[in-house]
């Protein structure tokens, strides 16, 4: 059963992995960004869509982190 749950691991880690690369091998066009009157290079599409979502990655459980702790616990009993 643990070889099991093991490869079934290694499988969903593959085809993540292959959808990212596919995505990013069809998302070759470059584009130029501005946001805030920051002009940014020209790069594919998909980097900027992977830059999001590492960003988005990164944000979420920090700011998951901090309303946590902001509030007050409910205690039991």
């Amino acid at each position: 059963m643990r070889n099991f749950k093991r490869l079934l691991c290694v499988l969903f880690i593959l085809v993540v992995v292959l959808g990212v690369l596919f995505f990013v091998l069809e998302n070759q066009q470059p584009v130029a960004l501005v946001f805030l009157g920051w002009s940014l290079p020209q790069l594919p599409v998909s980097i900027f869509v992977l830059m999001a979502l590492l960003v988005g990655l990164v944000v979420g459980p920090i700011l998951g982190f901090i309303v946590a702790k902001r509030r007050p616990r409910l205690k039991n009993g």
